[in-house]
C-alpha cells in the first residue's frame, strides 16, 4: 500500500508552486501608453517596411550633442497617409522632409506621427528624411542602461560609444524602433573631431575631410541589421587587420584598439580566431561575411553590435578576470570575445521580433560559451561549466517577458537559458544531431526575425521530442519541476512530475543497476516503473545535466 506522507508532500509542493505563481501574477507590472507606443506593432508601424537607412550625424563631443539626418527608404505594406517612427522626446525633430517639402508631424512620448499630403499606395517604394538634433541621454552604466557613453582615454582624448539594447536605438537616432523590422542595408555617416575616428558597423567605404575641423567616416552595411545594433565608436584607435579562412572563404577580421593598448592586440587575435573556429563548427558560417568581423575597444564592457562588437574586457581572460561558474573553465578564454561573438549567430542573425523573446538571444549565446569549451576542451568540461553556472539562477520571474510593451524577461535568460539547451542536448543524446539542429536554426532563420513559437516548432520538429511543455516550464514560468520518485518495493517505483504547468511531461535520464543511462518519460500522473536491481538507496537521476528538483522517498 502506498505511503500517504509522500502524496501529501507532493500536494503541498504543488500548492506552493501555484501560490508562488499567483503572487507573481498579483505583482505583475502595470504598463503605460508610452510602453505600448514603443512595443506594439500598430497599423501606423506595420503599414511600411523599412528597406534602407542613411544615418548622417555630427557628434559634438565637447557639448555632448548630436545633429543630423536619417533617410527612411520604405515599401508600403498597406495603403496609408500616416505613419509612426520613433525618437526620444528629449531630442528635437527639426523637420520631416518629403519630396522637397516639410511634412506636418505630432509627438506623443517617444513616438512621432507623420501626415503625408496624399495616400501612399500599397507596394510603392518611397522615402522621407528626418532632420534632428539635441543632447542624447547619457548612459551611466553602459551597456546595461542605454545612451551615449562619453569617456576619455588616458591621454585625455575623446572615447565615446553608443549602447542601447532594450531601451532602443531611438534614444539617439530616429528610426522605426521595433525589432521585427530589420533594415535590409544601411549607410552610416559620422562626422567627428579631427584627432579621433569613428568606427561603425559594416565596411569603411569613404573618409571625408571637412572644412571645420571634422572628418566624416562612411560605413556601409550590406546585410540586414537591427536598429539596436547600429553603433558609433569614437576614439584614438590603432587599426589591425588579418584574414580568417572560414567556411565561406576568406573573412576580414578588423581590430580597433586604443593606441595605448596596441601591444595587447595578440590577445584579441587569438580569442577571435578560436571563437570563429568553434562557432562556425557548431552554428555554421559566420552570418555577415560581406560586412566583415570587427572588435572595437570601448570604455564599457561590451555589446554585440553586428560586425562591430564592442569590447571592454581589459585584454584578460574570464569576465573581467572572473569565472562565474567557479569551475576554472571560464578562465581559459576571454568572456566578452566569446559571448558577444556568439550573438552574431543568436541575436544578430536570428533576432527576436519582440523584446519579450530576448531569451532567444541570451539563452543560446550563454550556451555558446559552453560549446566553445566543448570544442577545445571536451564535453565533460562543457557540462561542468553549465552546471557551475546554476549558482547564478534566481528563479524569480520567467525568462520570457510580456509582449507588445518592450519588456524583456528575467536575467535568468542567461544561465537558466543555457541550462535549458544543455538539457535538450542531453535528452536528444546524439551530439551530431544536436549540431545539425544548431546549424539548421541558423540556416532556416538566416537574417530573419523569430518568436517563441518559431523556435519551439523548429526544435520539436528536428529533435524528434515534443518539447512544448519543457519550454513552457523553463521559459514561461519561474519554477523548475520536481521529479517525485516513491519506492513501493525493491525494483518497483512510482514516478511523476510535480509542476504547475498543466499536463507537464519531459523526458529525463536515470542510471540503471549497471550505471548505464536510461530515458523515461514521466507525466504529472504516477506511473509504475519496474527497474530491476534498483532501490531507493541506489536510484540516481541525472540531476547534473537536468535542472530539476528531486523528491526520492
Amino acid at each position: 500500500m502506498m505511503n500517504i506522507k509522500p502524496i501529501l508532500f507532493g500536494l503541498l509542493l504543488a500548492a506552493g508552486i501555484q501560490q508562488a505563481d499567483a503572487q507573481l501574477m498579483k505583482a505583475k507590472e502595470l504598463y503605460t501608453k508610452a510602453d505600448s507606443l514603443r512595443g506594439e506593432l500598430t497599423p501606423l508601424r506595420t503599414c511600411y517596411d523599412i528597406q534602407y537607412y542613411h544615418l548622417d550625424v555630427r557628434v559634438d563631443v565637447e557639448n555632448k550633442s548630436i545633429s543630423g539626418t536619417n533617410l527612411f527608404k520604405f515599401k508600403a505594406v498597406d495603403a496609408f497617409n500616416k505613419l509612426q517612427f520613433d525618437l526620444f522626446d528629449n531630442l528635437s525633430v527639426d523637420k520631416v522632409e518629403y519630396q522637397g517639402k516639410s511634412l506636418p508631424f505630432s509627438r506623443e512620448f517617444n513616438a512621432v506621427f507623420v501626415d503625408f499630403p496624399s495616400t501612399i499606395e500599397k507596394g510603392k517604394v518611397d522615402s522621407f528624411t528626418v532632420h534632428y538634433s539635441g543632447t542624447p541621454i547619457q548612459a551611466t552604466r553602459a551597456p546595461w542602461d542605454g545612451g551615449f557613453d562619453w569617456k576619455q582615454d588616458s591621454q585625455g582624448k575623446p572615447w565615446v560609444a553608443t549602447a542601447c539594447q532594450g531601451l532602443g536605438a531611438s534614444v539617439w537616432w530616429p528610426n522605426k524602433d521595433h525589432q521585427s523590422d530589420e533594415v535590409s542595408s544601411m549607410l552610416i555617416s559620422v562626422a567627428v573631431p579631427n584627432g579621433v575616428m569613428n568606427v561603425s558597423n559594416g565596411r569603411l567605404v569613404k573618409t571625408e575631410k571637412l572644412k571645420d575641423g571634422y572628418t566624416k567616416y562612411h560605413w556601409k552595411v550590406d546585410n540586414p541589421i537591427n536598429n539596436y545594433n547600429v553603433a558609433l565608436n569614437i576614439g584614438d584607435y590603432a587599426h589591425f587587420q588579418e584574414t580568417y579562412s572560414g567556411e565561406k572563404g576568406p573573412l576580414k577580421l578588423d581590430y580597433y584598439v586604443l593606441k595605448e593598448n596596441a601591444k595587447k592586440i595578440g590577445h584579441l587575435k587569438k580569442n577571435a580566431q578560436e571563437t570563429l573556429k568553434a562557432f562556425e563548427h557548431w552554428f555554421g558560417p559566420y552570418p555577415f561575411y560581406e560586412d566583415g568581423y570587427k572588435l572595437v575597444e570601448t570604455a564599457h564592457l561590451g555589446m554585440e553590435h553586428q560586425s562591430a562588437i564592442a569590447y571592454g574586457n581589459k585584454f584578460i581572460n574570464g569576465y573581467l578576470g572572473n569565472d562565474g561558474s567557479r569551475t576554472g573553465w571560464g578562465m581559459k578564454w576571454d568572456f566578452i570575445v566569446v559571448h558577444e561573438s556568439g550573438h552574431e549567430w543568436f541575436g544578430n542573425n536570428i533576432t527576436a521580433k519582440d523584446l519579450a523573446d530576448m531569451w532567444i538571444h541570451e539563452s543560446f549565446t550563454n550556451y555558446s560559451e559552453a560549446l566553445f569549451i566543448d570544442y577545445f576542451y571536451g564535453k565533460e568540461a562543457s557540462q561542468a561549466y553549465v552546471n557551475g553556472n546554476r549558482r547564478g539562477i534566481q528563479n524569480n520571474s520567467p525568462i520570457q517577458g510580456p509582449y507588445n510593451v518592450n519588456k524583456e524577461g528575467s536575467g535568468d535568460m542567461y544561465n537558466k537559458g543555457g541550462v535549458l539547451h544543455n538539457m535538450i542536448r542531453t535528452m536528444i543524446d546524439d551530439d551530431d544531431k544536436w549540431r545539425e539542429i544548431l546549424r539548421g536554426l541558423n540556416s532556416t532563420f538566416y537574417h530573419k526575425t523569430v518568436d517563441y513559437n518559431d523556435i519551439l516548432t523548429y526544435m520539436n520538429t528536428h529533435s524528434g521530442i515534443d518539447l512544448t511543455k519543457t519550454f513552457e516550464q523553463y521559459v514561461q514560468t519561474n519554477n523548475i519541476p520536481t521529479l517525485e520518485v516513491i519506492e513501493n518495493s525493491p525494483g518497483v517505483f512510482m514516478i511523476r512530475w510535480i509542476s504547475a504547468v498543466k499536463d507537464f511531461t519531459m523526458p529525463v535520464h536515470f542510471f540503471d543497476k549497471d550505471g548505464k543511462r536510461k530515458l523515461i518519460m514521466p507525466t504529472t500522473k504516477f506511473k509504475i516503473h519496474r527497474l530491476e536491481g534498483l532501490t531507493k538507496a541506489n536510484f540516481k537521476v541525472d540531476t547534473y545535466n537536468y535542472y530539476i528538483g528531486l523528491s526520492l522517498q
